[in-house]
């Protein structure tokens, strides 16, 4: 079967604003061109996959239910406008839970790999031909760290982030100004795939 390739997409600050730990879906507040973005990306065929650090779950700032429910409002939102994710990962871990079943070192808490290797198997996604758009330093190391190319986005902590990675000499493969440029950019890159 053939491998897909996948747009990640980091959640806070990249598809809505970034209001901390979100505890309810009436306080999400979601860009309003991210729905003709994930629209994009699905007329292209590529798939749209949420990866999200939500360590509010193992903080107890907000309980896994209200976080599956705060996820189901926002795939409705967008089916409303014709636009889906295929996928929505998130890593609820804390190293220092009060609960034990959140206080871990996790494997899946990004810039690790773990959500985009579980993606990658539910999914069959190539990873490596894939892109993934965030607006923190973790994002586009995770981003390298599975190698897909790497898309920083200036909303949220996108400024800050900029700085940070210019200090570590890190280049994301494209600065977009918001999610829309972003995928805007990537639309270019499948027209005009590299000649490898």
């Amino acid at each position: 079967m053939m491998k897909k390739k996948a747009v990640f997409i980091d959640r806070d600050g990249t598809i809505n604003k970034d209001v901390g730990y979100p505890d309810s879906f009436s306080v999400i507040e979601i860009y309003p061109y991210s729905f003709e973005a994930i629209r994009k990306i699905n007329e292209i065929g590529l798939l749209a996959v949420i990866i999200t650090n939500q360590s509010g779950v193992g903080r107890g700032l907000i309980v896994e239910k209200n976080l599956h429910d705060i996820h189901r409002k926002l795939r409705d939102s967008f089916a409303e406008r014709n636009a889906h994710f295929d996928g929505i990962y998130y890593c609820p871990h804390y190293l220092l839970s009060s609960t034990p079943q959140y206080r871990k070192d996790c494997h899946c808490r990004k810039p690790n790999p773990g959500m985009a290797l579980q993606a990658a198997a539910d999914l069959k996604i190539d990873m490596k031909n894939s892109y993934m758009v965030g607006d923190k330093v973790e994002d586009i190391l995770f981003g390298l760290n599975i190698q897909a190319k790497s898309i920083l986005v200036l909303t949220g902590y996108g400024q800050e982030s900029r700085q940070k990675l210019k200090k570590r000499g890190i280049k994301p493969a494209y600065v977009a100004q918001n999610l829309l440029d972003a995928v805007s950019w990537i639309v270019e890159e499948e027209k005009n795939p590299d000649i490898k």
